[in-house]
């Protein structure tokens, strides 16, 4: 059994997480207070992944829940799951972090940190066979953004062979709250591509035009956008949750997705989504879901695949699906798309099939893609936060929790340098002359680097 342990920071981590393991503890048959209540046994072969089996035959998640206020922990604990997570797991502070980045990271985060590490540490040592971590939080906000990704670094000092991956909330500008989301953005990047193995990057902006134009909803609140977010998660962690014949753990799942260190943003997506009212006139079938995982409408982050190239691409299937269909209908897709993917790297589209369908739907799947088009949603961030930074506009609030300027100007040239990574290996060619350059471009980053 290879355990994970679930960390989440911050107000937007604590409420897609909580969504998260409401969505899962349905899956697996567990009920708000921990009992088993489901009808098949496949339900609880692997639980021990997700779940700790305490006294009385009580499951209990493997999951650490901070903040620097207490106000969400107060949310958590009024929700349906209050009573189904460990109270020693919740750890806060008093005071917040006030959406500034340098807060969560430096000041505020770093007097708790010990004490969430120690937490985590002793959910580790409950574990058998333990994989990785898997992190939900925003990059706009304070803590999410600063405290998260200064936990993502601790627990990459402590478990430096340990997988660490991250669902995390990208800022965008038609739905921005904070106006420092860039700075805060911008920092945190540089922060995931240093210390995470996977980022699943989902942004409000995509989740709302899913609200809007496919489920028909006129006026989503933030609950639906959590729905979406955790039927996703669900979806991207059916591998290590039932049993499953490919991408079982997170190293074997990083192992088929990540070419390059560096290049681990992925775009996850969903199908079916179907608006209630359209659902009497739709056949599900494995041609119907690949085209709807392949749309740019069903993606959970604002980027058009169209625009860029697949590196790599992950599907999930839940239900009754017959595999040699799975198989043709894939085959035949990346045939039709052929210039959507690189040719460098061959059969880049990995299909698993788990046979417990979704309690969403009788059949579903789920989508992971590794593509260099994720670079519009990085150009984006980096353009908001160029233009504040040259007038330095709100730098006194970061340096007054003792940042330096030297920060920003090495976390703007490492968005810059990732944004042309992708470019690179968009514009790549499959010819002999190429496999020297490439060398030599890859030599000339290590050393800048």
């Amino acid at each position: 059994m290879r355990e994970i342990v679930h960390l989440q920071v911050g107000q937007c981590g604590n409420q897609i997480g909580s969504r998260f393991w409401h969505t899962i503890s349905k899956e697996h048959g567990i009920n708000p207070v921990g009992k088993y209540v489901g009808d098949n046994d496949l339900q609880l072969e692997r639980i021990e992944v997700y779940f700790n089996e305490a006294e009385n035959a009580n499951y209990v998640p493997r999951a650490v829940l901070v903040d620097l206020e207490p106000g969400t922990m107060d949310m958590v604990r009024a929700g349906p799951l209050g009573t189904l997570f460990n109270p020693n797991n919740f750890v806060f502070a008093q005071s917040g972090a006030g959406n500034n980045w340098a807060t969560g990271h430096y000041t505020e985060g770093a007097e708790i940190c010990d004490n969430v590490l120690d937490v985590i540490q002793h959910e580790v040592e409950r574990c058998d066979c333990f994989q990785g971590f898997q992190f939900t939080h925003s990059l706009g906000g304070g803590t999410g953004s600063g405290f998260g990704t200064l936990l993502t670094s601790k627990v990459r000092e402590e478990y430096p062979d340990r997988m660490v991956t991250s669902f995390s909330v990208v800022p965008s500008p038609k739905v921005s709250e904070v106006v420092l989301e860039p700075y805060n953005a911008t920092l945190s990047v540089q922060q995931l591509i240093e210390n995470t193995d996977q980022t699943q990057c989902i942004d409000n902006e995509a989740l709302y035009d899913i609200c809007f134009n496919t489920l028909k909803k006129s006026s989503p609140k933030y609950d639906d956008l959590n729905h979406l977010i955790s039927l996703t998660m669900a979806g991207v962690t059916t591998c290590f949750r039932f049993p499953g014949q490919l991408n079982a753990d997170l190293r074997k799942l990083s192992v088929n997705m990540v070419p390059f260190p560096r290049l681990h943003f992925f775009v996850p997506g969903f199908a079916p989504l179907t608006a209630p009212g359209s659902v009497a006139y739709r056949k599900l079938s494995v041609k119907d879901l690949t085209e709807q995982m392949f749309s740019p409408r069903n993606i959970m982050a604002a980027c058009n695949p169209a625009n860029g190239r697949y590196l790599t691409v992950a599907t999930i299937f839940r239900g009754p699906v017959s595999m040699k269909e799975v198989d043709h209908v894939m085959f035949e897709t990346q045939q039709k798309n052929s210039a959507y993917f690189v040719e460098w790297i061959p059969h880049n589209i990995q299909t698993a099939v788990c046979d417990i369908s979704s309690p969403h739907a009788p059949i579903s799947s789920t989508f992971i893609a590794n593509t260099t088009a994720i670079q519009e949603l990085f150009k984006r961030i980096q353009e908001q936060f160029s233009a504040m930074f040259r007038r330095k506009a709100y730098v006194h609030w970061y340096q007054a929790e003792g940042m330096d300027l030297q920060e920003f100007t090495e976390a703007e040239s490492n968005l810059n340098d990732l944004i042309s990574e992708y470019q690179q290996y968009q514009d790549a060619e499959v010819d002999e002359e190429y496999g020297d350059e490439d060398e030599t471009e890859e030599d000339k980053f290590e050393e800048e680097t």
